[in-house]
C-alpha cells in the first residue's frame, strides 16, 4: 500500500483470522488509519514490518511459533522501529508488563470498544500511550508488586539521577498524565514536556514513555 499523508499504518497480528477481520474493519472505519498487512505469528512481523512500514503493530500475545513477547522484544530493539500495542485477554496474560518493558506502547483488551481501539492507535503512533486507564494501573500495581527489591533499588537509583524538575516530569508520566495535562500541571508548555520525556529517554536509556512510568512504578513512588 502507497503512504498516504496523515494516515497512521497499522499492521494486526493476531493468529485468529476472526480476531484479524474484526480489528481490520475497526481500523479500515477510521479516515486517518489504514491497515496495510495481517500476519497470523510473531515469527512473520520482521517481514511484514520491512514490506509494509507500519506505524503500529497491533500484537497478539499468545501465538504457536513466536509469541508476541518476543516479537515485541526482537522489533523494538531494532531502530526506527514502529510502536508497538499489545492485545491481550488481561485475566491471564501475566506477560503483558514483560512485553511493556521490552518497548511496547500500551495494551488493549480485545473486548476494547471500537472508539478505544481506534483512540489508543492513534495515543501510540503519537508516542502519547499512557498508563491511564484503570485496568492497566491495576496490572502495573499488580505485577510491579511482586517484582522484588531488586529492582526497586534499581528504579530508585536511576531517578536519583534526574534533576527535580526531570523528576517532576517522571512522576507525572508514572501517574498516567498526557504531555497536555503536564505541561498544564507543572506550568510549562506541551512543547517544553516533550522535550523533557525525550530528554528522560536518553538519560534512563528507556524506549518510550511507558517505560518511564514502569520505572516509576518500579521505585513505589505512584
Amino acid at each position: 500500500m502507497v503512504a498516504v499523508a496523515g494516515v497512521i499504518r497499522v499492521l494486526v497480528v493476531d493468529d485468529d483470522p476472526l480476531v484479524r477481520a474484526g480489528l481490520s474493519m475497526i481500523i479500515g472505519g477510521a479516515p486517518d488509519l489504514a491497515v496495510v498487512g495481517e500476519v497470523a505469528d510473531g515469527a512473520e512481523v520482521p517481514d511484514a514490518v520491512r514490506t509494509h512500514a507500519p506505524d503500529v503493530v497491533l500484537m497478539d500475545i499468545r501465538m504457536p511459533r513466536v509469541d508476541g513477547l518476543a516479537a515485541t522484544s526482537a522489533l523494538r530493539a531494532v531502530p526506527g522501529a514502529p510502536e508497538v500495542l499489545v492485545l491481550t485477554t488481561f485475566d491471564i496474560d501475566q506477560y503483558v508488563l514483560r512485553a511493556l518493558r521490552a518497548g511496547a506502547g500500551g495494551f488493549l483488551l480485545k473486548d476494547t470498544p471500537p472508539a478505544e481501539i481506534v483512540a489508543a492507535i492513534r495515543r501510540v503512533a503519537a508516542g502519547e500511550a499512557t498508563l491511564s486507564p484503570t485496568v492497566t494501573r491495576q496490572l502495573i500495581t499488580h505485577v510491579v508488586a511482586t517484582g522484588g527489591d531488586g529492582r526497586r533499588e534499581r528504579a530508585v537509583g536511576l531517578l536519583g539521577t534526574l534533576s527535580p524538575r526531570e523528576r517532576d516530569v517522571a512522576l507525572a508520566v508514572g501517574q498516567g498524565r498526557s504531555n497536555a495535562e503536564i505541561a498544564a500541571e507543572l506550568f510549562m508548555s506541551v512543547a517544553t514536556v516533550k522535550a523533557y520525556v525525550s530528554r528522560l529517554l536518553t538519560k534512563l536509556d528507556l524506549n518510550n514513555r511507558v517505560q518511564i512510568a514502569l520505572l516509576v512504578h518500579d521505585a513505589d513512588l505512584v
